[in-house]
């Protein structure tokens, strides 16, 4: 025996269908933004103790390649001495690059002051990806000692948390340090 839907049933049978796909074709779109949504994002600021493993923030993220290998790998034998380095600023764009400056300036009082600590958005390494902000004392105590090995070197005086990678480094030790910021023919833009 054949059996043949009524049109009545061969109506309702096409409405589920068609809900069906409208529902897989809601849940197939809502992956795809959700899969948009969690890609790094953000400005640069990162949570208190973020983790050079991160792969949430941009101010991670978005770090020169060679330098997320080079600290990840410091921060791997870092803990193997107890030490634990996290990334207290990296990436950072430059709204925030110019957001970070302004702050500055009304906490030293001047811009030539202010240049001493926080370079402007067309300056700053942080900008390009190039540089990173560590912590806590330890780490940056560690990195003091070993981050040649690495390729990472401190380049300010005054700033012991800034490193930036300098694979010379690794075979002929970090270039000297300048005093500050302002000294940097870097910043001269």
């Amino acid at each position: 025996m054949t059996f043949f839907p009524s049109p009545r049933s061969a109506f309702l049978l096409l409405v589920v269908v068609v809900l069906l796909g409208a529902v897989g074709y809601r849940s197939l779109t809502s992956s795809s933004s959700s899969a948009a949504d969690a890609a790094p994002v953000g400005d640069g600021r990162l949570p208190e103790g973020t983790s050079v493993y991160d792969e949430d923030h941009a101010g991670i993220t978005e770090l020169d390649p060679g330098l997320l290998r080079a600290l990840r790998r410091a921060a791997t034998d870092a803990a193997g001495d107890d030490v634990d380095i996290v990334v207290n600023s990296g990436w950072r764009s430059p709204s925030y690059q110019k957001r970070l400056l302004d702050e500055a300036v009304t906490k030293y009082g001047s811009r030539a002051e202010a240049a001493r600590w926080v370079a402007t958005p067309q300056a700053s390494p942080h900008v390009a990806g190039d540089a990173v902000d560590v912590g806590p004392t330890a780490a940056t105590t560690w990195l003091a000692a070993h981050g040649a090995r690495y390729g990472l070197c401190r380049i300010y005086d005054n700033e012991p948390w800034h490193y930036e990678l300098r694979p010379e480094a690794t075979d002929q030790g970090c270039p000297p340090r300048y005093p500050d910021p302002t000294h940097d023919p870097r910043t001269q833009r």
